[in-house]
């Protein structure tokens, strides 16, 4: 399936907003069990759009008193 950005701005008002049921640009309207199947999906359709940023990189800095 080819998702678009209005499915996952749907999947997001609808974490948001705590509701379990979801319409798809499509009219697919589709109940999630729990908030957690929603985060997956919501995680799946990121990535196949691209959209999924990956974890931000840390420096640490170090300093010794000579």
């Amino acid at each position: 399936m080819a998702w678009t950005t209005a499915d996952l701005d749907a999947i997001n008002a609808a974490i948001a907003s705590g509701a379990r049921k979801v319409r798809f640009a499509d009219n697919r309207e589709v109940e999630y069990r729990t908030l957690a199947d929603m985060r997956s999906i919501r995680d799946e359709i990121a990535a196949a759009l691209g959209l999924k940023a990956e974890a931000p990189r840390v420096t640490f800095a170090t300093f010794t008193r000579d």
